[in-house]
């Protein structure tokens, strides 16, 4: 695998992969990964995208994956970073290439709750959201209450002081993460109101996004129930809205759940059949 550089603004360098249509682009698209997932995880998912026209980035948030310094102990990167630095840049790169060609953003699960807080996203042509609700644990998927509750009144506040970060990997939770990008997360999660209600500009930041989302949630999201879904798309109150709930058998799949979406076998029945169409007049190959 062939990575590249990209450095943001403030000096960062964060690991970035760009998978190349074979002729000539048609549009961009920009890959935001969710909380603690390595970017490799999207990599079949972005080569068909690339088959189908598109030029398609994928890169890491600064402390994790390829991202991340040999050590995360004492590690200042905070959820900001990601947004207002990290994509910032990322999507910068990606338009520079495709210039005037439309650009799109798929966000997965936290990749859409930092759209508001990226500079630059009003030069987007539309937004893709999988899997993303509002994280407010509360509204959680009921299987998981019980699991989010000891992550943030136990396991989170009592690991990041002793290890200096988020120790995930120890327990099977999200992953390892700088604790700056934990704690405010956490506080996010807490909140009847997310995201809006704790962020003093964020209510703002969301109404001022005026690009087209499309959502597609999964009623078998193990993570996200409905709720959640329709709380965080609720806050873009002046973007027009195409609001998907998709059972797997209407898939005519077993199971999709939080990640299932990116999973190569799902090529036909969801990437073809949910994201194709709105990514404008890619051209199909004859093996769609």
């Amino acid at each position: 695998m062939q990575y590249e550089q990209i450095v943001t603004e403030d000096g960062y360098t964060l690991a970035a992969r760009f998978f190349m249509p074979e002729r000539e682009p048609i549009g961009g698209l920009l890959i935001a990964p969710a909380m603690g997932v390595g970017q490799d995880f999207y990599a079949a998912f972005a080569r068909w995208a690339a088959s189908r026209g598109c030029l398609v980035v994928t890169f890491d948030y600064r402390g994790v994956g390829l991202s991340a310094p040999a050590t995360l102990r004492g590690f200042d990167a905070d959820v900001m970073d990601w947004a207002e630095s990290d994509c910032q840049a990322v999507l910068a790169a990606l338009a520079q290439r495709v210039g005037a060609r439309p650009l799109y953003w798929l966000g997965h699960s936290i990749g859409v709750h930092l759209l508001p807080f990226v500079p630059g996203h009003e030069r987007l042509t539309k937004v893709i959201s999988v899997a993303s609700g509002s994280g407010y644990w509360r509204e959680n998927s009921p299987p998981l209450k019980r699991r989010v509750w000891l992550l943030w009144y136990l396991i989170a506040p009592l690991t990041m002081p002793a290890f200096r970060y988020f120790p995930g990997k120890r327990f099977g939770m999200v992953g390892d993460l700088p604790s700056p990008a934990m704690r405010r997360w956490r506080r996010w999660c807490l909140h009847p109101e997310y995201v809006v209600g704790v962020e003093p500009a964020a209510r703002r930041l969301f109404a001022a996004v005026t690009t087209p989302i499309v959502s597609l949630s999964f009623s078998d999201d193990e993570f996200m129930s409905a709720r959640n879904t329709e709380s965080l798309h609720g806050f873009y109150v002046n973007a027009p809205r195409k609001m998907r709930r998709i059972a797997p058998q209407e898939a005519g799949v077993r199971r999709i759940g939080h990640f299932g979406f990116f999973r190569p076998e799902h090529e036909v029945s969801l990437w073809e059949r949910y994201v194709l169409p709105e990514l404008g007049e890619l051209p199909v190959t004859e093996e769609s």
